[in-house]
């Protein structure tokens, strides 16, 4: 009978230990929170716990949009490619066009969430228009952050009792709070849909959303 070194067993044991648990214990998926679901749009909050591979075996069938919930460090690599590595902040926003697999890795020290806008289909055309477009009528307030042939993403921002102009919404928009407001808490998100208004921020504080339009 062959003698093994007690050292050298040790470390069988170890290893087979290792790989047993690595087998109960397989890379985890982030976490899914649901938010909205219509005929436009999946909206839904990924999680991902620090220092924990995400795998995403069938990638994306869908273009997205991805807010960014919180400061944070992540990569992303595809196949055997070589890892993106992607720093962000809270309420920036990220066109993710559809993919095959992937697998991402939050490598910050606390959790990071991220609000997931899934297109469902394509563009209608011809797309609407109107003279009362926020960004003519109320530039101070609306901003374009990124638009592309599926979506067009304003920034919104109030001062503390600010008012602003009259203008209309004509596409279906996901709404994103990302502070305290009047009707709203920081983190909320809701459909909206079309309307002809003005807004105003009765609130001694300032007041900031996302807007995704749908077109």
């Amino acid at each position: 009978m062959t003698h093994i070194p007690r050292f050298l067993l040790r470390s069988i044991v170890v290893a087979f230990a290792g790989a047993s648990l690595s087998a109960q214990n397989p890379p985890a998926r982030a976490s899914i929170a649901e938010k909205l679901d219509t005929p436009q749009a999946h909206v839904y909050v990924a999680t991902l716990q620090p220092h924990t591979p995400s795998p995403s075996p069938n990638g994306h069938a869908t273009n997205r949009v991805l807010i960014y919930l919180d400061d944070g460090v992540m990569t992303r690599q595809e196949g055997n490619g070589k890892p993106e590595t992607i720093q962000f902040h809270r309420g920036d926003v990220r066109w993710r066009p559809a993919g095959g697999a992937y697998v991402a890795e939050n490598t910050s020290d606390h959790p990071i969430r991220i609000l997931e806008v899934d297109l469902k289909g394509k563009p209608s055309r011809p797309l609407p228009a109107t003279r009362l477009d926020p960004t003519v009528t109320d530039p101070r307030h609306y901003k374009v952050a990124f638009e592309n042939e599926s979506v067009r993403v304003l920034r919104i921002h109030f001062d503390p009792r600010d008012k602003g102009n009259e203008h209309e919404h004509i596409l279906n928009r996901v709404v994103l709070y990302l502070n305290d407001q009047t009707a709203a808490k920081a983190d909320e998100v809701r459909m909206a849909g079309a309307a002809t208004h003005s807004e105003e921020n009765a609130a001694d504080t300032p007041a900031d959303r996302i807007a995704v339009e749908l077109k």
